[in-house]
């Protein structure tokens, strides 16, 4: 038992690391946006933020419980330090942008995974538990889109939410089939970060919905007007 208890206790302060860790990867790709903006300090800090912690502060308020920053500022204190030293070597970060993408994949993949375990283990459904695993690995990066102006990750034909979402599934099917926690955690990382991996490699990317020939020349054909 004694055994078992240590396990789990130097098992939570691994997640908490990674997850610090993620928090960073996130705030780096917030600060590239501060920084091709033309920010000051405060804007690195404010984008580096709400994409570092944007995504679980969303998921720990729609379970209703204590968002985890509020409890451990140690998140916002590591995305308020990578803001600062970003301020100052944001061009040299951006010419290595696709180093950073696998860093960001990494990110994706443990906090996709983080989300959904905590969901489940507060008593949520599976499908929610799902939810909340791409929320807590997406929702950052939406929020940091949308307040920059520039393209969202939602309009990207790029596969980042669909392996947030195989990601968290595969831990939930794991976990119905009694497989061991972290055995788990580790299947749902390895799908998350594999998916991601390449779509960065390969650019792959799901189908896209087309409009068919005949509605297109639907549209573009004279409409009749009533009266003439």
């Amino acid at each position: 038992m004694q055994t078992q208890l240590i396990d789990a206790e130097n098992l939570f302060r691994l997640v908490h690391f990674f997850d610090i860790v993620a928090a960073v990867v996130f705030a780096v790709s917030g600060s590239l946006v501060a920084s091709r903006k033309n920010m000051d300090v405060m804007g690195f800090m404010w984008f580096a933020v709400i994409t570092g912690v944007g995504g679980g502060t969303v998921r720990d308020l729609i379970l209703n419980v204590p968002v985890f920053w509020v409890q451990n500022p140690a998140h916002v204190s590591a995305c308020l330090a990578t803001a600062v030293v970003m301020h100052f070597i944001a061009p040299l970060v951006e010419s290595r942008y696709k180093t950073h993408l696998w860093f960001d994949a990494f990110g994706l993949a443990l906090v996709s995974i983080a989300g959904t375990v905590k969901a489940m283990d507060v008593g949520a459904p599976a499908l929610v538990a799902i939810a909340m695993g791409a929320v807590t690995g997406t929702v950052g990066g939406i929020i940091r889109d949308t307040l920059g102006h520039v393209p969202s990750v939602l309009l990207s034909h790029e596969i980042y939410i669909t392996a947030s979402v195989l990601g968290a599934c595969t831990y939930v099917g794991a976990n119905a089939l009694g497989i061991d926690r972290l055995a788990g955690m580790i299947a749902g990382f390895i799908v998350t970060f594999t998916a991601r991996g390449l779509a960065i490699r390969y650019g792959l990317s799901l189908p896209v919905f087309r409009e068919s020939t005949k509605r297109e020349r639907w549209k573009s054909e004279p409409k009749d007007v009533a009266g003439d």
